[in-house]
This record gives structure tokens, C-alpha cells and sequence, in this order.
């Protein structure tokens, strides 16, 4: 395993940690206009006995702040103390956007949309490349937390691409409500781990700026999952049982608004819907306007725009089109 040595040290941004030990390392991302450091930290624990390195992180956007939640749940229930192998936990990636409450890093640049970076590119860029060369090569498995943007609310969900056929049965370990297949795409973490042959599940759940705690308790209940699969979670935990078997969505399709006006929404993430169903009404300010929003198909509701006001063209409902058996 790459960072690894011999005797089984991990060696990571210039420091060697042993087998059993624990260590918060500060990996520097630039600095302010003031010159003050901006360092996102990462937390490293390490059993004694060999296995796996598994990386969990969330923050790539800096306002998914229920991906961040989760990864620290982990971390304080000591979820990420592993009965072998190690685990690598950083919860905010993004640590401007975390601080401004803003979505991209400070160059107005996504940072899921330049990896694997440059060395010499725009500041998102060059924090990829540093990711991706000192820290992404150390992972044997990653787990990625998102949450929807805006006021979109996503349904708990892992999306795995189709064409990844090997990942299907970590995303059913896993355990969330719904599994969406979903291209990766060019430039992201995921692809990026995809291409260096790294197995990574992205989870989705909630939406930015919203901490949810039914969301996190899928995220968390997810990570001790796997990390029982791997046989890395510790024994004094009890498994999280699923209670049933996560729904696939092949396909699916956005619903939008017809007209603009305030939305009201009559049905919510993880809803089934029958075609025609009303599941909506946009209405104007003054009483004289009311519109009926009918379910384009019937399918489960995996996203919900949760504005108040909505234009039209506006994506409301996201609403699986096909399933698979």
C-alpha cells in the first residue's frame, strides 16, 4: 500500500505514524490575505493489527454541512477507531467555502469539478493536486458525504456509476433508502479515485446549510457498515441493522415549474407518486392563481425543491423513471 512501509508506518505529509497510534495532521491549504494559515485537518487512527486504509471526508462543498456532521459523528462515538487497518477522517475539505458558508473555494471555482488539480493552476486546482498526490494514494476505500445544493433537499442515497458494476454490493452494504445509478463526472473526487482504481461511494443526503439529523443517522448507521464488512469496526459496537433493502434507480427525471409564483409542497423526498397525482400547487401572491403540479410519472422522489418562490423553468421534484429489479 502506497505510504506504508515495511514495518507497516504510515508515512503522510512528512510524518510517521506507527501501528495503534492516533494523530490530528494539519495539511496546509494556502493562506489568508491577512497571511494567517488556513489548514484543514485530518484525523488518523491506527490499530495495531494490519488491514485496510479506508478514507472518510466530507466538506468538498464548503455548506454540505450535513457530510460534515456525519464525519464528525464518527469521529466523537470513536466509530473511526478501527479494529484493524486505518482510518483517515477530514470533515471539511473545503475550508474557505466552510467559513464563508459558500459552496466553492474562494477562486469561485468548485472543487469537484477540477480534480485531480495542477500544480501551478488556480487555487482549487493546486489543493486538488496536493489531495490527490499526498493524501488519495494512501486509500484502499474512500467514503464521500455530499448533500444537495441550495434549497434542494436530496433523499439518503449513494449513487454509484453504472458502468462500476464491482461497487454495487458495498453501496447495498451501506444500507441507505436508495441507490441512484450516476455517471461520474470528469474532473471530480470520484472520478478521480475511479482512475486511480480505488473503490468510492458518494453519499447524498439533505440539503446545504441544513443539518438533519435523520440524514446524519443514515450517514453514520452507512460508515459502520462497511467498516463491519472490511471487519474494521470495533467489536464494542453493534452493527446498525437495515431494515430493508435499498431501492435502485436506473433512471430518473426532473419535474419543473410551469409557471412562477409561490410553491407548495404536498408530497416529499422518498415519496412513491403515481403519474397525474398532484404533488404541488404554485400560486401567485394575490389570491387570483393556482396551479396544479402533477407527478410527470409514477416513481419515488428522490429531490425536492424546498423554496418558498420558485420561476419558471425551476426544478421541483426529481422523480426516479425506472427502477432495477
Amino acid at each position: 500500500m502506497t505510504g506504508f512501509d515495511d514495518k507497516n508506518v504510515l508515512h503522510i505529509l512528512g510524518e510517521k505514524i506507527a501501528p495503534g497510534q492516533k494523530r490530528t495532521l494539519n495539511f496546509n491549504l494556502a493562506k489568508l490575505y491577512t497571511t494567517t494559515s488556513v489548514e484543514v485537518p485530518i484525523i488518523i487512527q491506527r490499530s495495531k493489527k494490519p488491514g485496510p486504509c479506508v478514507l472518510i471526508t466530507a466538506g468538498i462543498h464548503g455548506d454540505e454541512i450535513n457530510g460534515v456532521e456525519i464525519v464528525r459523528q464518527v469521529i466523537s462515538k470513536k466509530i473511526n477507531k478501527p479494529a484493524r487497518g486505518t482510518i483517515i477522517c477530514i470533515p471539511v475539505i473545503n475550508v474557505f467555502g466552510f467559513l464563508n458558508m459558500e459552496r466553492a473555494f474562494p477562486d469561485g471555482r468548485d472543487l469537484n469539478r477540477v480534480f485531480p488539480g495542477t500544480q501551478n493552476g488556480s487555487l482549487a486546482s493546486r489543493f486538488a493536486y496536493q489531495f490527490t498526490n499526498k493524501i488519495l494514494p494512501l486509500a484502499d476505500f474512500c467514503l464521500d458525504f455530499h448533500t444537495g445544493g441550495g434549497s434542494r433537499f436530496n433523499v439518503a442515497q449513494i449513487r454509484v456509476d453504472p458502468d462500476k458494476k464491482e461497487l454495487m454490493p458495498y453501496a447495498q452494504i451501506f444500507g441507505a433508502p436508495f441507490i441512484v445509478y450516476s455517471k461520474n463526472i470528469t474532473k471530480s473526487y470520484r472520478s478521480t479515485c475511479a482512475k486511480m482504481g480505488t473503490p468510492v461511494l458518494l453519499f447524498e443526503g439533505g440539503k446545504s446549510q441544513i443539518s438533519d439529523k435523520d440524514i446524519a443517522r443514515a450517514g453514520v448507521h452507512g460508515v459502520m457498515r462497511i467498516l463491519d464488512h472490511l471487519k474494521m469496526l470495533d467489536k464494542d459496537f453493534v452493527v446498525p441493522e437495515q431494515t430493508k433493502d435499498s431501492i435502485i434507480i436506473q433512471s430518473s427525471t426532473w419535474l419543473r415549474a410551469k409557471y412562477s409564483g409561490l410553491l407548495h409542497l404536498k408530497s416529499t423526498c422518498g415519496d412513491f407518486v403515481e403519474k397525474n397525482e398532484v404533488i404541488a400547487t404554485i400560486t401567485d401572491p394575490y389570491g387570483t392563481f393556482r396551479h396544479k403540479v402533477k407527478a410527470s410519472n409514477d416513481g419515488y422522489i428522490i429531490n425536492t425543491n424546498e423554496a418558498s418562490l420558485v420561476y419558471q423553468g425551476d426544478a421541483i421534484f426529481h422523480i426516479s423513471t425506472a427502477l432495477v429489479d
